[in-house]
């Protein structure tokens, strides 16, 4: 039997997750990708595309400016670590 989450349940998770990414700027996003497949740029794209099937104006810079909890320019500057060779290759072996 299939059940239907509860849409308020959903969006307190939701938001849960992004509050704890705000406060984890030590996890990159090439690691959350590389575990999970999906960083704060995916959820940025998500509330975007969520907002405009609600017929909500909001552009992805607006969107991830949200989910970083700043401009994403403020944020690569100040947490934002140069990629390396091992995670790197993670990411690519995980395209195919």
């Amino acid at each position: 039997m299939k059940k239907n989450f509860d849409r308020a349940l959903l969006a307190d998770v939701a938001e849960q997750l992004i509050n704890h990414l705000r406060n984890r700027t030590d996890v990159q996003n090439i690691d959350l990708m590389n575990l999970s497949g999906f960083c704060r740029n995916c959820l940025s794209k998500w509330y975007a595309s969520a907002a405009e099937k609600k017929k909500i104006s909001i552009s992805y810079d607006e969107a991830r400016e949200l989910i970083y909890g700043m401009p994403y320019d403020e944020w690569k500057n100040k947490f934002q670590t140069e990629i390396t060779s091992e995670q790197k290759e993670k990411f690519d072996s995980n395209k195919d």
